[in-house]
Parts: C-alpha cells; structure tokens; sequence
C-alpha cells in the first residue's frame, strides 16, 4: 500500500495538502473561494477560476480529497503517468472555465441568486478521475448487508450489495456534499467531463494529445538516443563477427584446396590402414 509507479497521484496528494496547510497559514483563504456576484460581476476577478481547485479551506475536505486520490492510484498505474497527467491536466481546465460559467450563467438566474458561491478545492477534477476509476478497476469481491431479521425463504437473503469499491465511493460521495451546492456542482461537472474523455465526446486530438515527458521525469529523447546507440553497437558487432566467420571459413577452404604432394601420398595410405 504505497504510492508506487503513482509519482503523478503522489504529487497531487502532497501537493494539495502542503499548499491547503500553506493557505492556512497564510491567512489566504479568501483568493480561493468564488462568490459570483461580488467576485465576478463586481469586480471582475475572473483569475479565481484558474486557482479555485488549488487547494481546500478546511481540513476535513483536505483528509477526504487525500484519501480519494489515494484509493485511486490504480488509474495511474493503468494508464501511465504521462496519460494520467495529461488527463488532470486537460480536465482541470474545461472544469476550471465550466463550473463557474455554469454558476454564473444558469444556475444563479434560475436560483434568483441564491444559488451564488463555488468552494474552493480540487474536487471536480477528483470526480472525473473517479469516473475512470469506476469504468476501469472491476470490484475484487462483494458482499451484503442483510435488510431483515427474518429467516430467508430461499437461497437469495434480502440486502443490500456492496463491494470492496463502496467505500471509496462513500469518501467521494460524503466530498461533494461538504460544502453543497457548490460542491456537489463541482463533483457532476467533473463526473462529466470524466465520461466525455471516457467516451471520447471531446476532440480526438485533445484525447490523444500528451504532456511531455520530461513533466513527469520520462527522458524519452534520451531513452531513444540510447536505444539507437545500443542498435547501432549490436549491427557492429554482428558485422565484425561475420566478417571474422567469413574470413576464417576462406582461409580454411583454401587450405583445403591447396595440398602438397605429400599430403595426398599421406592421405592415401591412411585410407589403406
């Protein structure tokens, strides 16, 4: 139970729960929090929308948004850390613009304004890599909590069905009503945008696209320089030895065809006795 061949779930992690404690500390956790019609119309701080999901505003979120990430690692280890990167990456920007568009748009006229404040914290982009996690990671077993005292007529016994994935589910779950409406807002845009990557909605080449490797320490120009290195020794080496084999099978078959008069006496009476 650790973080490896996760180093992009890891950083996510450490980097959520070092720059919520810094927030705190800081006294700095009004920059991160949306309200639409002072923050946006007001005053026009559009920038919050790039730094909202930075980090939470209280420590109860910060140790559940941590445990989810840290229960979903398995997706990285899948995909990949580039592909995995890639994909927080290009979620957490169509999150970034859709959650407080959304808010700001439709859902604050329909409230009559009631309807008017986005939290801070990362989990629109916790909810589209939970949908990954449900659609790739199949349950390892089930079980079930019986509904009724009673003894069962048959072999089926009245319950409920769970799975060892369940409880993951409950940590996520009990993140988007932390701070509802607004969380829960954010976790249905990230579901989304989670299944658009699934079920490729979004632009093929968006999909395909990758970060560079060196984001997430894959030396890939310097891998490949070595491969073709190693390539390039073995063809040299192959050549050399069968140059050498040819050479030496020459040398031989001339010596073969070259014998003196002696020999062929020699070999005559050795053929004799």
């Amino acid at each position: 139970m650790s973080f490896t061949n996760a180093p992009v779930t890891r950083t996510l992690v450490y980097g959520l729960v070092g720059i919520s404690i810094a927030v705190s500390l800081l006294d700095i956790k009004h920059y991160f929090y949306i309200l639409v019609d002072l923050h946006l119309w007001r005053f026009h701080q559009t920038w919050r929308a790039l730094i909202y999901q930075l980090c939470y505003t209280n420590s109860s979120e910060v140790l559940f948004a941590a445990m989810t990430l840290y229960n979903m690692r398995a997706v990285e280890r899948m995909w990949g850390s580039r592909k995995f990167a890639t994909f927080v990456f290009v979620t957490s920007i169509f999150t970034s613009v859709l959650t407080p568009a959304i808010l700001a748009l439709f859902l604050r006229p329909l409230t009559l304004g009631l309807f008017n404040y986005l939290p801070a914290g990362p989990t629109p982009i916790i909810f589209a890599v939970l949908a990954q996690y449900h659609a790739m990671v199949p349950p390892i077993y089930k079980y079930k909590i019986a509904t009724s005292i009673s003894a069962p007529t048959d072999d089926q016994t009245q319950g409920i069905t769970f799975s060892d994935k369940s409880y993951r589910y409950l940590l996520a779950f009990q993140l988007a009503l932390f701070q509802w409406p607004g969380s829960l807002l954010g976790a249905l845009v990230g579901w989304m945008v989670g299944l658009s990557w699934r079920m490729e909605v979004l632009p093929r080449s968006l999909i395909r696209w990758r970060l560079p490797g060196w984001v997430v320490g894959i030396r890939t120009q310097r891998r490949s320089q070595e491969f073709e290195g190693l390539r390039r020794r073995l063809e040299g080496e192959g050549a050399s030895t069968a140059a050498a084999t040819g050479i030496q099978s020459q040398a031989d078959g001339e010596s073969g065809r070259r014998r003196t008069m002696g020999q062929q006496v020699m070999d005559q009476f050795q053929g004799a006795f």
